[in-house]
This record gives C-alpha cells, structure tokens and sequence, in this order.
C-alpha cells in the first residue's frame, strides 16, 4: 500500500467524519468541506487502500472491515497528535491548539525534517524541496500552533523544548499511520509490513536469535530491522515510534511513564577469562583472587558495571584496577583470547562460547540478583497481528529457556 504519510490530513479528518456521521452530507458540515470535497476525499482513500473503505446503502454509509482498521489508526493518530500538541502548549503556557483543523502533513514533515537535520537548508535538500518553501512552512506550522518551535543557534536550528514533544507526537502519528498500512495490506493477503526491534546484549545472546528465526518461518514477507546501541537510544527511538519493541535488560523502575515492561526470563553474571588464563585452572577462588588482573568491562551507567565496581570493593588491592571499557562483544572476546584479562558478563552471553571452550568460566561465587530480561513497548502502542506474534514468540522462548 502507498505510504499514507504522505496523506492529506483533511481526507483523514473527513474519513473519521464519514465514519461518525454516517454520511457524506453529514460529514461536511462537521469538518466544514463542500460534500464534494468529502466525496473526493473519500474516492483518493479508496484507490489508495485498493479497496472500498465504505459500503453505500440507502441508510448511509457504514465502514467496511480495512476501512474500520483505517479509521481506527487514524483516530489513534489524531488523539497522539493532540496529546503532544497539548503537552508543547503546556509548556510554552498558552492554549491547546486545534491541530487536527489546524495543522497539515506539510508542516509535521517540516517540524521534523528540521529535528532531524538541524537547519532548514539540511531540511530542504532532504525533502526535496527549496530552502524558502521548507522555511516558510515551518513558520506557518507556528502560526498554526500560537507556539514558538524553532531556535537559531550557533550549530544551526534547535527545536524548543514546547517543540519536542509536538515532533514526538508527529513520529508517533507517523507510525500509526504506518500501522495502517501494514493492516489493510494484511487483509488484502500481502505481507509487506514491517517490525522494528532495538536489541540489547542480554536479547542478542538469549531469546532474539530463536524467536527470529521461527518469526522468518511463519512470516517471510515481513521486513524485520534489527537495530543495536545504548539503552538510552534505543528508549528514545522506542518513545518516537522508530522502533517498535525494545529487547533485552529491563530497567527497574520503568524509566519513563510511558512504557511498559514484561520480563521474559532472568539472567546472572559470571566471571570469565580465556581458557589458557592461569586462573582458569582453579577449583575455587575469591574475590582477593582477582585483584592483579586487567578486566574488560561495560561502561559507567550500565547494570554489570554498577554490580561490578561493587565487587571490585571485595577484591581490595593495592592499586587501581587495570580497567578498558567497552560494550563491544568482539572486543571483549579478543581481549580474553590474547590470555590476559578478565570480564565479568552475562552467563547468557557466554553460554555458547564456554561449550565450546573458547572462554572459561571461574569459580567465583557472585551474590548478584537475578536480572530481567524481557520486553519494553509504549504503553498505548497496538501492534499488529504479525507484531503480536512476534511478541508470542518472544513469550514462548523466554518460557522455553526459563
């Protein structure tokens, strides 16, 4: 299906209207078109979703089942749009703004254009479009909003922080929009959609690999991304609608209020080293134990490096630990080969590598808690029936290795 983003929201607004009304006459008085306006509105969905998106009786008219799925999103669309237009009005201290009336798909292309590439010149070429245009729209969609959304600064155009959750809510309308399509083309028997997933370690070495491939199976023509990075990034792509599910270490308490979280399994750290390490050879050993080695370990502000500079406090010795830091599981894994250094990881993690002797696990005993490993999503995110299946596999293999 066409990427309805690209849609005129005025034959959104009067798609929900037909829906509400009942009728094409009834439907242009509430959103202030000519009926031949709505009726043309109407007849461009139609062609769009390759199908009739109302059934015409003498009574009136009722939607057909993908134009019910299309105004469901749409509706869920609008109500994100609002709910971050109000937030920005909240902010800046001045009235909601209409947005549904008031606001064009021009100008949310534009706000974020401008988010994305931070200067209306960037902005312009990545659109296509002349520098004046994209400028002159941005300015129009403030006018449209009563809201001051951009900032000149010496790196380029910043939004202002009432701008932030309005472009929010327009990636969030953007992925409704999204869902829609991937819904109608499902019930045309397509299979075109697609699932975003952001992927923590703890997910790449547990429940992501086998629920992918049994995912691949059962659907084949669904487009799946699998993107990797911080927490903190992938959150904040999650939050925006780039991504659809997040997998991996939960965070307890939930970061945000508007996410919500379902542990699949739990995990546990362990102390590792190459299996040619002089230590590897021990039958027992304490913390004491590990004072002299060089370790490889996580960065500052993740679970295992706050667990592990606790249990570096036990090891005590007399100088400061040989530390290098990384997140990058190639890195660590050639650092534990070279003979030398130790890492302290999730046992998950190294599971495949210790069966096959690559690595070897020492016998330490850890005192840590036991680490969720589960599923974030927005908390009014509805996913589609390939994306529910994806979540059912995510749930059968966290059971499985449980």
């Amino acid at each position: 299906m066409p990427d309805l983003r690209a849609l005129n929201l005025r034959h959104l607004r009067a798609l929900l209207a037909v829906r509400s009304c009942g009728s094409i006459s009834a439907a242009a008085r509430a959103v202030h078109m000519s009926q031949p306006a709505v009726t043309q509105a109407i007849a461009r969905l139609e062609r769009i979703a390759g199908t009739l998106l109302f059934a015409r009786t003498p009574g009136g008219m009722t939607p057909t089942e993908p134009g019910a799925l299309l105004a469901a999103r749409v509706e869920r669309a609008f109500d994100l749009l609002r709910a971050g237009a109000a937030e920005a009005a909240r902010r800046q201290r001045v009235p909601a703004p209409r947005v549904q009336t008031a606001v064009t798909a021009p100008q949310l292309r534009a706000l974020l254009a401008v988010a994305d590439h931070r200067s209306f010149s960037a902005a312009s070429r990545a659109l296509g479009l002349s520098q004046p245009t994209i400028h002159r729209t941005a300015r129009e969609l403030e006018r449209a909003t009563g809201l001051a959304l951009f900032a000149a600064t010496p790196q380029g155009v910043a939004l202002t922080r009432a701008a932030q959750p309005l472009a929010r809510a327009a990636r969030l309308m953007r992925a409704e929009l999204d869902q829609a399509a991937s819904e109608i083309d499902a019930w045309h028997g397509l299979e075109r959609g697609s699932l975003a997933i952001g992927a923590l370690p703890l997910a790449r070495a547990t429940v992501l690999p086998k629920a992918l491939a049994r995912f691949s199976a059962a659907r084949p023509g669904m487009r799946v991304r699998v993107i990797e990075g911080p927490y903190g990034d992938l959150l904040h792509a999650l939050r925006d609608g780039t991504l659809d599910m997040m997998v991996g270490a939960l965070r307890m308490p939930a970061p945000e209020a508007d996410i919500v979280q379902r542990p699949l399994l739990a995990d546990r750290l362990g102390i590792f080293a190459g299996p040619g390490h002089p230590l590897a050879r021990a039958a027992r050993l304490a913390p004491r134990d590990l004072a002299g080695a060089p370790w490889v370990v996580p960065a500052r502000g993740t679970p295992t490096r706050a667990y592990f500079d606790r249990f570096a406090l036990r090891m005590g010795g007399d100088g400061p630990l040989r530390i290098i830091e990384t997140s990058s599981m190639i890195l660590v894994r050639g650092l534990l080969r070279q003979g030398g250094h130790l890492t302290m990881i999730s046992a998950s993690q190294m599971r495949v590598d210790a069966e096959l002797g690559a690595v070897a696990a020492l016998p330490v005993e850890l005192d840590d808690t036991p680490r969720p490993i589960g599923l974030t999503c927005r908390r009014d995110w509805r996913p589609t029936t390939a994306q529910s299946e994806m979540l059912a596999l995510l749930g059968e293999i966290g059971a499985e290795r449980r």
